[in-house]
């Protein structure tokens, strides 16, 4: 028995998130049917977070241990030939006894997507959210500013029964503009279910004028998931990297 580790990236549009879900389709449940294809028994396949339904990763880490005398390159192209087109290995590495991809993981970047040119965007529309209007880049980067560092993010999770800390630094948060798109690009060392969704919807709401700077603040102190903005839809989301040391 080997521990493998397997670099992976997925279009999550027709998919109910990565978790595995009976009787539902996700991303861990088709992996995992190839790789018990592959090895003849089944397979845990150890996902580095669990994205939502709908979200995409261009860089999701997992690991498997596998009893198999198949070399790296050929598990990678055994899977990618019998995975779906919306699914793919990028790499698959041997990896240390000790490897973990979710309890290891020391930070994770997301990048979310957003489109207000004047004419839709028709090839991008699963990847990006349309923007009925042009927010205000500057007011957004302000609040921005109040978002970035070590907060109790509660009432920006989606589940309001979290036993476990919502305590979290997210150490970088940019928005940048290339033409008709708009970026958000967060790095931090975990994020709450919903989490990103949540503060792009927040940040949108302060570059419509609908939220104020202060009102940021309050959502970071206050005890009700309501005051911060509304979970942006789960299309622009795309989970980019995933560090380790």
């Amino acid at each position: 028995m080997k521990n493998f580790k397997f670099l992976l990236e997925y279009d999550g549009s027709r998919y109910y998130g990565w978790q595995r879900q009976p009787e539902k389709n996700t991303v861990q449940g088709k992996l995992e049917n190839v790789l018990k294809l592959m090895c003849e028994r089944e397979i845990e396949l150890i996902g580095a977070g669990r994205t939502d339904a709908g979200v995409h990763a261009r860089g999701m880490v997992a690991n498997a241990w596998l009893e198999t005398q198949m070399s790296c390159e050929q598990i990678r192209d055994y899977m990618n030939r019998y995975l779906p087109d919306d699914i793919a290995v990028r790499e698959v590495r041997e990896a240390s006894a000790r490897f973990h991809a979710r309890y290891n993981a020391k930070g994770k970047t997301y990048r979310y997507t957003c489109h207000d040119g004047a004419v839709k965007s028709v090839f991008d529309r699963k990847y990006c959210v349309r923007l009925d209007e042009k927010p205000d880049l500057a007011k957004m980067r302000r609040a921005a500013e109040l978002l970035r560092g070590e907060h109790d993010f509660r009432n920006f999770c989606v589940n309001p029964r979290m036993k476990k800390s919502t305590v979290r630094n997210v150490d970088k948060i940019e928005i940048s503009r290339e033409g008709e798109y708009l970026q958000f690009t967060f790095h931090g060392n975990g994020f709450l279910q919903n989490m990103v969704r949540i503060m792009v919807g927040t940040l949108l709401e302060v570059g419509y004028g609908h939220i104020s700077l202060e009102e940021v603040e309050e959502a970071l102190k206050a005890f009700a998931r309501q005051k911060a903005g509304p979970t942006a839809p789960a299309a622009g989301l795309c989970l980019m990297e995933v560090d380790y040391n």
